[in-house]
């Protein structure tokens, strides 16, 4: 398991949301990027060096540090759209490799390269700028459907990272609510959110609060 690329956003200008910029636009980095826990979600701090979140009330914060998303899913996705999908397009910090991102548990803990280690917080939705650039129409109902979200991590231990670092499982904790569970249970089948609170304090506040909204 490893990285094939660390991807950092250029801002862009954003008509999909009718805001003034958007840093959907991630491009593969050469060398090594530092890795820090950022700060309040509404300050649009995120976790790599050199990227930020634009749309502060959805993207950033602590729960929401880094992104990742899997090259094997992109390849699907490939084929299925017909179109070439390099590493960073869907917005991705991490394009990992071998690592079984959508089946990675709420809390799991991977150690990338030497230094940095990341906890798994929860999953991607999709929204109006995702679907604008990449230009497919129903993207989002479809990205839905295919309950591949990708996973949000959390900064537990800073650093550096660069391509080709391995990644590693520490930690995988003892339920099974999963990046994909908790995706379809915000998404398509909110039978399942009952299921979420198993993930105990490793659950992002915004999931705990749809569960405590649903059960009242």
């Amino acid at each position: 398991m490893k990285l094939l690329s660390v991807n950092v956003g250029r801002p862009r200008l954003n008509p999909w949301q009718r805001r003034a910029a958007t840093g959907i636009d991630k491009q593969p980095v050469d060398g090594p990027v530092a890795v820090t826990a950022p700060g309040p979600e509404d300050a649009g701090a995120v976790g790599l060096a050199g990227d930020r979140a634009y749309d502060t009330r959805h993207h950033g914060g602590r729960d929401q540090a880094v992104y990742a998303y899997a090259r094997e899913d992109l390849d699907r996705w490939e084929r299925e759209l017909d179109r070439e999908l390099p590493d960073g397009v869907f917005g991705e910090n991490l394009t990992t490799e071998g690592v079984d991102v959508n089946g990675a548990l709420v809390g799991e803990r991977w150690r990338v390269g030497d230094s940095v280690l990341l906890e798994v917080s929860g999953p991607r939705t999709p929204c109006g700028t995702f679907q604008g650039w990449l230009g497919e129409q129903g993207w989002v109902r479809r990205f839905t459907r295919a309950a591949a979200p990708g996973a949000y991590l959390r900064v537990v231990e800073p650093g550096e990272i660069r391509a080709g670092d391995p990644v590693v499982v520490e930690h995988r904790p003892d339920h099974r609510v999963s990046v994909a569970l908790a995706f379809r249970a915000i998404t398509l089948e909110p039978q399942l959110l009952p299921l979420l609170p198993a993930a105990g304090a490793a659950l992002p506040d915004r999931l705990a609060d749809r569960v405590r909204r649903r059960a009242s």
